[in-house]
């Protein structure tokens, strides 16, 4: 079996999590792109591309403690750019994960107020909040007659490791 330190993993899981749904979403229709419902954040590719974006400003404040903005003046994300983005994000936090140190902060406003916020509180931010909107799409995949992939760290390391008998 193939070892990698804590944080490694993790990451990884969340970076195959992210590009294993990403690919199920990919064969979906606008009109299914366009599918929610009630307790969701938003449509499947609103969602997506709150996730990307969201992503983008963690690492960004991970990576270089400075607030990421994605222009206005953009065009929003097709899933081919949610999916290099987050492709670009999860290698990235794969990379930084491991260099974060418990007493490192970054400045964050935070409802008008700056507050000091331990980067290590954002790869924790990163994780959860990527898996409650992932489990939102899955959801609605479901409403729609659609079944999406297995995310479990078990599937992930059925997939990605040889196993060994004790």
């Amino acid at each position: 079996m193939k070892t990698t330190d804590t944080l490694t993993t993790l990451f990884t899981h969340h970076r195959w999590s992210n590009l294993r749904l990403l690919e199920s979403c990919a064969n979906l229709t606008d009109e299914q792109l366009q599918a929610t419902m009630v307790g969701a954040f938003s449509t499947i590719i609103e969602t997506w591309r709150h996730i990307a974006t969201s992503e983008q400003s963690y690492f960004s404040r991970i990576s270089t403690g400075k607030r990421y903005d994605r222009p206005a003046d953009l065009p929003p994300m097709t899933l081919a750019e949610v999916t290099a983005s987050l492709r670009e994000t999860g290698d990235g936090l794969i990379e930084w994960a491991g260099k974060v140190q418990p007493d490192e902060r970054v400045v964050i406003d935070w409802e008008g107020t700056p507050r000091l916020v331990p980067k290590t509180i954002l790869l924790s931010q990163v994780l959860n909040h990527a898996g409650e909107h992932r489990e939102q799409i899955k959801s609605i995949m479901t409403q729609i007659g659609v079944e999406p992939p297995d995310l479990q760290a078990w599937e992930y390391f059925d997939q990605n490791y040889e196993w060994e008998r004790p």
